[in-house]
């Protein structure tokens, strides 16, 4: 066998397969987010997520109407996986669960919700505000109703909502979340699944008052394929939780190859050609740690108005 062949065969049986793809990146089974575009070429698209919010560049959009939601309020049977590399929730096709608002047309409805975390209660977050990184991300995804499953939205540029919440540490622990870190504890290794019953949407998102203050952009998903079907909102008043649970959580689940599931988010994405709008009650400043901190010490307030 030539050199020139060996050399070929040998990178080929390194190169992880196609559909092999993990955060991990000392893991050579896998494709870590640098190398996604080699199998998945969608993720080196212009218009990838998640993104950086630069606050004072955002630009306000009147269109931009609060959202309401259905069924959020509905005690839901939910299905929870263990993919390898991330935990879903799955939510039952039965009965509407769906939203409106924004600038879309017409109501999408929640097919599933899931996380993204760091390690223990360290930065974990996908989207950042003006370089601020949250400790977790909750992402519900939607897709518009005359559609099944999210697969079947791929086909649509605007197929896919997807709502996004950060979680701000705090001294206390957010006891309803007790139920989704003891459902993660049930599916501690991949490909094993448990069911969360009577769970409650709304109960895992801020005051319905505070869900007016949004930002708003259009993206991809921030999985391979990297599908650029995807309309983010992103809600600005964090939810409160604990640094011990987010270091449960983050100790919770097991990868593929069987290491710790940390550090679960996809790296920054640049903008490029895209704006970042907010809604009429967004502030031009976000309220991240860092900022809140400096806000409280000078007597500043959380929201500057427009």
């Amino acid at each position: 066998m030539s050199s020139a062949l060996s050399l070929a065969v040998l990178l080929w049986t390194a190169a992880p397969a196609a559909g092999d793809w993990c955060y991990e990146s000392n893991n050579t089974t896998c494709a870590d987010p640098s190398q996604w575009h080699v199998a998945y070429p969608k993720c080196a698209g212009n218009h990838q997520s998640p993104v950086d919010v630069v606050t004072k560049e955002t630009h306000y959009k009147s269109s931009l109407k609060p959202f309401t939601f259905e069924g959020y309020d509905r005690a839901l049977n939910v299905t929870v996986k263990n993919l390898g590399h991330a935990a879903r929730f799955d939510l039952p096709e039965s009965g509407k669960v769906a939203v409106q608002g924004g600038d879309m047309t017409g109501s999408y409805k929640a097919v599933q919700f899931h996380l993204h975390w760091g390690a223990d209660a360290g930065p974990g977050a996908e989207h950042t505000f003006d370089g601020e990184r949250y400790p977790m991300e909750l992402h519900i995804v939607h897709v518009k109703e005359k559609y099944r499953t999210l697969k079947d939205a791929m086909h649509d540029s605007a197929g896919v909502v997807v709502l996004a919440f950060f979680f701000e540490k705090s001294s206390n622990d957010n006891s309803h979340y007790d139920v989704l870190i003891g459902a993660l504890g049930r599916v501690r290794n991949t490909n094993s699944n448990t069911t969360v019953s009577s769970l409650r949407l709304d109960s895992l998102l801020p005051q319905p008052e505070a869900l007016a203050r949004y930002y708003y952009y259009t993206g991809s998903l921030t999985t391979p394929e990297c599908d650029e079907v995807v309309t983010w909102a992103l809600f600005q008043e964090p939810i409160l939780i604990s640094a011990t649970q987010l270091t449960t959580i983050s100790q919770k689940l097991l990868t593929e190859t069987g290491a710790p599931m940390k550090n679960i988010f996809r790296p920054m994405q640049p903008l490029n050609d895209r704006t970042v709008f907010r809604s009429r009650a967004a502030a031009l400043l976000h309220r991240t740690p860092a900022l809140w901190l400096g806000l409280l010490c000078v007597g500043g307030r959380a929201w500057l108005p427009e």
